[in-house]
């Protein structure tokens, strides 16, 4: 019973917690409804399938979840559509699949400075964080409200802040008339097949960023948090099953999943079973948890969106707000690399948009070409010294 409750726990705070940055993706790009449930049940169906096939083949909780920072990227694009976005999720699943089985490029996406790769991340965050107090704007009471629950909540549990944020908010919404009553749909999902195009500047703009960031920001976390309760995990059987489930359900309009962090640490603890030998079971309970999740989608989905904009854009907002605070931290923590990472931070939070090329891609060229410039002047500097006490 305890491994079911952990994976029950994992399985609800994955879904409470960031379906509303999903939510923020989808309007970005101007899903339709059929296609938003259709969006979050493959993410459900991928994550579900990963996590039972890897936790029953090597018998460890390996717990799989949908990349929240790379759909804060998608929501910060403009202009692209849901068949463009599908075909750049499709280009991130293959690198991902790429990534576990030529290990050159793994080697390649681990010589980028975390700073960098953190500043970028942060940048794309960080337009969301503040926009939760541009809703206070029109609905200063709710968002207020929705705002001081989660400081609250968080002294107490980090974990349910933003449970606690999103059902407050609904309950107040609800009471306040500001939600409409929701039309409950059939209890079957609606799977919409997304033709995808392959677009370049999309591809740059939206898919080798989310490849990056799921990367740099859940599967390295989530290796590490395995590693931390003693289990040495399948590197690169995790990237390419997450990989391709990731790949056969982006016709959907899935972006990615990935590792878990959070919710992995919530599954591979002692209080999950005594006996580290046992706590896969987790791991299966999970899957199996999310696959029924996917059947809900539809009714879970119009509730939610039966809210008003500015709790969507406040639970968003603020479900990100750690993530933010990890970003900035693991961007300003080397001193040769700061300045670097503040012109990508910078460039990342301004929504530069060039030949139809979003400004994650942007953020990243404009990291790594400023810490170039600056080694390399360093470098010229330095032989220039030498060459003077020489003379």
């Amino acid at each position: 019973m305890s491994q079911l409750f952990s994976a029950f726990v994992a399985a609800f705070v994955g879904f409470a917690a960031s379906v509303a940055v999903v939510l923020a993706a989808a309007e970005a790009l101007s899903a339709t409804p059929e296609q938003t449930v259709s969006w979050v049940a493959g993410l459900c169906i991928a994550k579900g399938v990963a996590a039972l096939a890897l936790s029953w083949h090597y018998r460890m909780p390996i717990i799989c979840a949908w990349s929240t920072p790379g759909a804060a990227l998608i929501a910060a694009s403009s202009g692209v559509g849901m068949n463009a976005a599908v075909g750049a999720f499709i280009v991130a699943a293959v690198l991902m699949i790429a990534t576990a089985l030529v290990r050159p490029l793994g080697q390649l996406v681990a010589r980028i400075p975390m700073p960098i790769a953190s500043a970028m991340l942060a940048g794309v965050i960080f337009r969301f964080v503040v926009a939760v107090f541009d809703e206070m704007r029109t609905a200063p009471l709710l968002v207020g409200f929705i705002v001081l629950l989660f400081l609250i909540v968080r002294g107490f549990n980090p974990f349910g802040a933003v449970i606690a944020a999103l059902i407050g908010g609904i309950i107040v919404a609800f009471a306040g008339g500001l939600a409409t009553m929701p039309v409950l749909p059939s209890f079957v999902p609606s799977l919409v097949w997304i033709t995808p195009h392959f677009e370049p500047a999309v591809i740059i703009g939206i898919g080798v960023p989310l490849y990056l960031v799921t990367m740099a920001a859940q599967n390295l976390p989530g290796f590490a948090v395995l590693r931390q309760a003693g289990y040495e995990p399948p590197t690169s059987a995790a990237l390419a099953v997450t990989g391709a489930t990731s790949l056969l359900t982006a016709p959907l309009g899935a972006h990615m999943v990935n590792m878990a962090a959070i919710s992995a640490a919530i599954c591979t603890g002692p209080d999950t079973h005594p006996d580290p030998a046992r706590r896969w079971i987790a791991g299966v309970w999970y899957g199996v948890i999310w696959c029924l999740i996917a059947l809900l989608t539809a009714p879970l989905l119009a509730i939610i969106l039966a809210m008003p904009k500015a709790l969507i854009v406040a639970v968003a907002g603020l479900g990100l707000v750690g993530s933010l605070a990890g970003s900035l931290g693991a961007a300003m923590t080397d001193d040769k690399q700061r300045f670097a990472a503040v012109m990508t931070f910078a460039v990342g939070a301004s929504g530069l948009s060039i030949f139809g090329v979003g400004a994650a891609f942007w953020a990243l060229l404009a990291g790594l070409i400023t810490l170039a410039i600056e080694r390399n002047v360093a470098h010229f500097r330095a032989g220039m010294a030498g060459g003077s006490r020489r003379t």
